[in-house]
């Protein structure tokens, strides 16, 4: 007996016995309504090709074969869980989805149809689409480890994203999650790299994870590819303030002083940057000479224990030659000198992403993100209005990345 016979010789009973109220019960379970659903394969069509996998240009369609039924709802969802929006004609007879479907990715469709006599039915149908030609490729960074509080995370993408739809696709599909939970937010440093930092700095002892679900989803004419996440630890809260005018360095941790010491910046003409920086890396031993930097007066020297917060080449490091100059006057081409013993001190005390902060110079202001993480002198209000998700569509101007690296100064 086919499903359809079996629903109305189970209608015609309802009918019967409805006078009756005390035998209601025994006869609800042949209602079409709470009857078992059918198996409705041979009622729906899907658009996948020969080879069961729908091209994700184009939207996942799903249609009734006769006009003995219709589709009722569909639930698409990908194995993530995200749903698929779509649309349902009038008539029940097509479901179409509205919003893009990711490329190699797999789909479970939930398809529920009535026939003619109002019985329902199910199919749940799992398909692929097919892989990604042009992809998309975005490289998570710091390397996973530990880092200080001033560490920002960035996204480098491997094409340019420039529309507004288009970043907030991407950002949205980056996710920061940290314990404890800080505000923050991502902002676009140019048309390839997004940064993302906390209103505030980390909170010492924080973790930090960073994943990205852009794989498979459309962005323009490209797909995006998988990255590698990222789990970051924040150690103590150390900072390093320079003060120029008075040639000090205070270096303290958690809050509480733990030195201070006597230093020398940038001379006029190769005054020291003021601002936040970021410690981007220690080096033991650099080679600093003045073709680096053209300046005009010549040397060419060994420098030891030398920190780094600049692509440009500004250090922190030991400068046994200006030891008279120390704690009295600037005398340097931009890096902060010091004695040899301070710099050792000072290069196994900090880590990267710590926080070195210059004041009192008559340098400029360091940038946000073409020498180094200057993101710290961005305002929160300025921050977020390079983000494409809040403000919603905010215009974000693109700043040219730093071609100059790795030239050391003293």
């Amino acid at each position: 007996m086919s499903h359809t016979s079996r629903i109305r010789t189970a209608a015609g009973c309802a009918l019967l016995i409805a006078p009756l109220a005390i035998f209601a019960g025994a006869c609800d379970d042949g209602h079409p309504l709470s009857a078992t659903p059918y198996d409705a394969a041979d009622q729906i069509a899907f658009n996948a090709d020969d080879g069961g996998k729908i091209d994700p240009d184009k939207p996942l369609e799903i249609s009734a074969k006769d006009d003995d039924g219709r589709i009722t709802d569909v639930t698409a969802t990908d194995a993530a869980g995200r749903y698929v929006r779509g649309e349902l004609s009038a008539d029940g007879t097509r479901w179409r989805s509205t919003s893009p479907l990711a490329a190699g990715a797999h789909y479970t469709v939930r398809v529920s149809t009535e026939d003619e006599d109002g019985a329902p039915g199910r199919r749940t149908v799992g398909f692929d689409t097919k892989p990604a030609g042009k992809l998309l490729k975005v490289t998570l960074g710091p390397d996973s480890g530990e880092y200080g509080v001033g560490q920002p995370i960035t996204a480098e993408l491997s094409h340019s994203v420039k529309s507004p739809e288009e970043r907030a696709t991407v950002e949205r599909a980056l996710k920061v999650d940290s314990q404890p939970h800080v505000e923050g937010g991502w902002t676009w440093a140019n048309n390839k790299t997004l940064h993302f930092r906390p209103r505030e700095y980390w909170p010492a002892g924080a973790t930090v994870e960073v994943h990205s679900r852009l794989d498979g989803i459309k962005v323009g004419k490209r797909y995006g590819g998988s990255a590698k996440p990222l789990k970051l630890t924040i150690g103590d809260r150390v900072e390093a303030i320079t003060d120029a005018g008075a040639h000090t360095l205070t270096v303290k941790r958690n809050g509480k002083v733990i030195r201070t010491i006597p230093v020398t910046t940038g001379k006029p003409g190769y005054d020291t940057r003021n601002g936040v920086k970021v410690i981007l890396a220690k080096e033991s031993f650099v080679r600093m000479t003045s073709a680096s930097i053209g300046a005009a007066d010549f040397y060419d020297l060994p420098v030891y224990w030398a920190t780094r917060v600049t692509w440009s080449g500004e250090y922190l490091h030991a400068a046994p030659w200006s030891t008279g100059s120390q704690g009295a006057a600037n005398v340097s081409h931009g890096c902060t000198g010091m004695s040899t013993e301070a710099a050792k001190w000072f290069f196994d005390t900090v880590k990267v992403g710590d926080i070195v902060q210059v004041v009192g110079s008559n340098g400029d202001m360091m940038t946000p993100f073409d020498n180094g993480f200057g993101d710290w002198n961005v305002d929160w209000a300025k921050w977020r209005k390079g983000s494409a998700v809040v403000p919603a569509g905010s215009h974000v101007d693109s700043t040219p990345a730093d071609s100059a690296r790795l030239r050391p100064s003293v």
